[in-house]
């Protein structure tokens, strides 16, 4: 008796169906890695609630403590880091300093920059974060061997984290082209 279909093998129906000419090679690692990139997204914002975290907050939180003592960055940093908005990176700056959790400083080497700074509770906060959300991925990979997640962490070492240059617009461009106009 086979087991029914994940949900990467049925999307992959659907399309092979509804529009097979968007099938490739890489389809169905695309596929699962989104899947898994889903599940594991849940499993953080599950953890954050009860820690009184926004993801955002939980973002800045955990980048300030990953960049080491004395844990601080400056605001623009954040900001590209993270990949928000300066108004966003603002707001959120705002809100952990009203918590006690950041402190606004002047740039010692830099008098147009601000540096933001863990405060020692918010050194202790982001490292509850972290364990926490942590031990919630570690569920998410529950039950699997532990030869299956090194090959799978292996496999997808050898797959570039950055883009090449260039690579977005073609491939909207190509999209574009194969899409119907009404």
């Amino acid at each position: 008796m086979t087991s029914p279909p994940d949900r990467a093998e049925q999307l992959l129906a659907a399309w092979r169906a509804e529009l097979p000419e968007v099938l490739g090679p890489t389809t169905e690692l695309t596929k699962r890695v989104l899947i898994l990139a889903g599940r594991l997204d849940a499993a953080t914002r599950a953890e954050l609630p009860a820690l009184g975290l926004t993801v955002a907050a939980y973002d800045v939180l955990l980048a300030l403590r990953r960049a080491g003592a004395p844990y601080r960055m400056r605001s623009n940093e954040l900001t590209q880091d993270l990949l928000l908005s300066t108004g966003g990176t603002s707001n959120v700056i705002n809100r952990l300093a009203a918590d006690g959790l950041v402190h606004r400083e002047p740039d010692p080497a830099d008098g147009r920059s601000t540096l933001i700074r863990l405060t020692p509770e918010g050194v202790t906060l982001a490292e509850r974060a972290v364990l926490a959300t942590s031990a919630a991925h570690e569920a998410v990979f529950a039950g699997l061997p532990p030869e299956v997640i090194e090959a799978a962490t292996l496999a997808l070492r050898a797959i570039p984290t950055a883009p090449p240059t260039g690579a977005v617009q073609p491939a909207v461009a190509r999209a574009r082209r194969h899409t119907t106009q009404p």
